[in-house]
């Protein structure tokens, strides 16, 4: 028994081996050996209405190499003959580094919003999506690949848009534009080695390590361990440098620079013939036409003021030798946790996170100081205690103070609001910048005063610009350490900062402004991957913008409107009167029942009064006037009412389930007409069965009637004849006009003429019920039935007669 275990062990590990070689050999037949794959997503096919839209996000860990995104939807659009005046109704998909993207945060952003085509997908524009977003026209196959070098690690949202602008957060009454449908894949490669990086992995990545610990503001440089680098043009080398804490400086410069490894100081170098060039890019491989910093660090330095918390990668490439060897030394300069700025004279303060209870916007918060100096139950604080009272050179009376606060990972659906008051004249500045210390020149956004502000990022939003009072949001923040700088000049010269009234309000809030409230109400959605909250502000029928700022509707034009699609259903009068004229009461009832619940689910739906749930009165609205069409059609057949009432029982049901599932889709209206015709014909069926199945004639009279072609043609011409006697003509035009005209006005419902078309389509609905109500002729003369029943009449009298005798 043991023996066969251990042959069993060393087959099973013989086995293993040989699929590790296959596997092995096959990788490196690929050329892939280096890479292996982090993740991979499948996105399910989604259906996106007319102004809806959806994100995805894609997690880019720091040893990822490159991701591709497919995407496959069902849009048919030439890019070339598609004008930018219709950029608001287009489906686009846009890409945004950090946070989500928002191509429709105002009016201006909308008119000014590029479109680009997937035929000119340029590096520049994948390097530009940390501050900004790019957007492409959505085709039907799309197709990317993005290395290393052209996108950081961290997090990459796409968006997907069937239509922007301010009418994509406006509640609708009703959406009847063009839907598309999608699915994604996403697939995420990474390098094996933690120090393989590049497209491949096949670039080799040394880590600097600094042989003497920094400390504060420490003049000692740091070079790199070892034996000094020695390489050449054709062979580039990188190095990477991890900054864990805010830092005021970089410095990195080359020194020892020599032809080969023995030789000393070459003349050469002193007369500028040998370069060796410095190229620096922070969280991406550096390259001669891509970077942050490029410097020649043989004869000087190349200093990065305030860089980034993060990664730092630096390509060196002699120039003018065909090797060259060099010490490479460094210089980071730290400041304690509680200062700030060149030599650490400025106060920084670390900001703590207060979440806000309130169920119906999770995930609020806002940020007070830690310093024993403040006390704040609100999230607004005094700023006086806490500036920075050192001024930057003796002409100049501004300081600095920095707060840092956290965006936590997961938050980068929320939006930062700030708001800086006093009770005197603002002059003080406010500079913000992610992962890295803001100063003027070096920010991602800024406020100095109301013409010069960051008022062209899509992502900044100012609300007020007074002299008391400053208020703006930061849209869609990045996840990360966020840091404010505020520059204070003192408005009076002698005046003790700590009897400023200058006050300093910072919170993360889901939705800007409230929504505007009452104009709106604040929504939380996931994105695809479940791995963000994001929220927005859904608007009433009047109001739109991502913050229901936008009135769409006046306060006249909203009242025209609700007049008309509610007075529109005193229509059904007409064939509800008729109904019970002519004592119909089943069609009476549904006839009034649909006027009146039309008239209600309108008075609910443009924010009059709403009797019952919004849902009920919808499903009430569509449901009768469903049962209300087709019920005119079975009234035309001439039938028991028993006959009657089972086929208004089984299309009931038919119709409730339309109403229930995609009650507004167009494809109902042509469903509704199918539905009742069919009743209509069979109510025929039956009406034909029912007066034709006593029809007798003795055995051989029924043979010659049957053979003989002039009777079957006279019975044909008698039926023909009835039938058009049946029904008044003129009616049944009118009412075939006005149904077509309903139907012609369902169709072209579009969000913004809902009001005007769909009044029309009560009005034209109603009418048509009426007139197709008048057509039918309920006493026809006896001349003008048809034969059989009167041989029907005749058998009957013989027979009597016989039975008298």
């Amino acid at each position: 028994m043991a023996a066969n275990s251990s042959l069993l062990v060393g087959l099973c590990k013989w086995m293993l081996f040989v699929l590790m070689v296959r596997f092995h050999s096959s990788f490196a037949d690929s050329g892939q050996g280096n890479s292996f794959s982090l993740s991979s997503f499948s996105y399910p096919e989604t259906k996106l209405k007319q102004f809806e839209w959806r994100y995805i996000r894609v997690e880019l860990p720091p040893g990822f190499s490159s991701v591709s995104i497919t995407i496959a939807s069902d849009v048919e659009l030439d890019p070339g003959s598609v004008p930018k005046s219709s950029n608001g109704l287009l489906p686009l998909i846009c890409f945004r580094e950090g946070s989500l993207p928002l191509p429709d945060s105002s009016d201006d952003a909308v008119k000014n919003l590029v479109v680009g085509s997937f035929s000119n997908v340029s590096n520049v524009a994948i390097q530009n999506l940390h501050n900004g977003e790019a957007c492409y026209l959505m085709q039907k196959n799309i197709s990317l690949t993005w290395t290393n070098e052209q996108i950081m690690p961290g997090v990459c949202y796409l968006g997907l848009f069937n239509g922007i602008g301010p009418r994509r957060t406006q509640g609708k009454m009703i959406i009847r534009g063009s839907s598309l449908s999608f699915s994604a894949n996403v697939t995420v490669e990474g390098c094996i080695g933690s120090d393989m990086w590049g497209p491949f992995c096949n670039q080799t990545v040394v880590s600097l390590a600094c042989l003497q610990p920094l400390s504060g503001t420490s003049s000692n440089w740091c070079r790199t361990a070892g034996e000094d680098s020695c390489h050449g043009t054709d062979e580039p080398r990188i190095v990477s440098l991890e900054i864990q804490g805010l830092a005021e400086q970089l410095a990195i410069m080359a020194t020892d620079v020599r032809l080969n490894s023995n030789s000393s100081m070459n003349d050469l170098i002193n007369d500028g013939g040998i370069q060796v060039l410095a190229y620096v890019r922070y969280g991406s491989l550096p390259l001669t036409t891509a970077y942050d910093y490029s410097a020649d660090i043989s004869n000087g330095s190349l200093v990065i003021p305030l860089p980034k918390v993060g990664h730092w990668y630096i390509k060196i490439l002699p120039i003018n030798a065909a090797k060259v060897c060099y010490s490479l030394m460094w210089q980071l300069l730290e400041c304690p946790a509680t200062k700030a700025g060149f030599n650490c004279p400025m106060q920084r303060y670390r900001l703590q996170t207060v979440l806000r209870k309130n169920p119906s916007t999770p995930f609020e918060s806002y940020y007070i100081p830690l310093s024993g100096n403040v006390s704040s139950g609100s999230a607004k604080f005094p700023l006086g205690p806490l500036l920075s009272s050192v001024s930057l050179g003796s002409k100049s009376n501004t300081s600095w103070t920095y707060f840092a606060v956290d965006v936590p990972r997961g938050a980068a659906g929320g939006n930062m609001h700030i708001q800086l008051a006093s009770d005197r004249p603002i002059s003080s500045e406010i500079y913000a910048r992610v992962d890295g210390l803001p100063s003027v020149g070096i920010s991602d956004y800024f406020y100095a005063n109301k013409m010069n502000n960051s008022k062209d990022s899509p992502f900044f939003t100012l609300y007020k610009s007074q002299d008391e009072l400053v208020d703006f949001y930061l849209l869609f923040v990045r996840e990360g350490i966020w840091s404010f700088g505020i520059s204070n000049t003192s408005p009076v010269a002698g005046m003790s900062q700590d009897q400023s009234t200058l006050s300093l309000s910072i919170s993360l809030e889901r939705c800007p402004k409230k929504c505007s409230a009452p104009h709106g109400s604040c929504l939380n959605f996931v994105d695809e991957s479940g791995l963000t909250i994001y929220s927005y502000c859904s608007c009433d029928r009047t109001h739109g913008g991502i913050d229901c700022s936008i009135e769409l509707v006046s306060r006249r034009g909203h009242l025209w409107q609700s007049i008309f699609l509610i007075a529109s259903n005193a229509a059904a009068i007409l064939p509800a009167y008729w109904s019970l004229r002519e004592k119909v009461l089943a069609e009476w009832v549904i006839f009034t029942s649909s006027g009146i619940s039309s008239a209600l689910y309108h008075a609910c739906d443009v924010g009059t009064w709403c009797a019952l749930k919004f849902g009920v009165l919808q499903f009430m609205d569509f449901w009768l006037s469903f049962m209300a069409v087709i019920s005119t059609f079975v009234y035309m057949a001439e039938i028991s009412d028993a006959a009657k009432r089972t086929i208004q029982a089984a299309v009931s049901i038919l119709t409730a389930l339309m109403a229930v599932n995609g009650a507004t889709r167009s494809s109902n209206i042509v469903l509704v007409i199918v539905i009742g015709s069919a009743g209509l014909l069979i109510g025929w069926l039956i009406e034909f069965s029912t007066k034709y199945r006593s029809f007798s004639l003795p055995t051989g009279f029924r043979e010659n009637v049957l053979l003989s072609g002039q009777n079957i043609r006279n019975f044909i011409l008698n039926a023909v004849k009835t039938f058009l006697k049946r029904f008044r003509w003129g009616y049944v035009m009118a009412g075939s006009v006005a149904l077509i005209m309903a139907g012609i006005s369902w169709k072209l419902e579009t969000s913004e003429t809902y009001w005007i078309w769909h009044s029309l389509w009560h009005v034209s609905i109603f009418i048509s019920s009426f007139f197709f109500l008048c057509t039918k002729v309920v006493n026809p003369n006896p001349e003008n039935q048809i034969p059989g029943n009167g041989v029907y009449q005749l058998t009957r009298q013989n027979s009597l007669t016989r039975d008298e005798r």
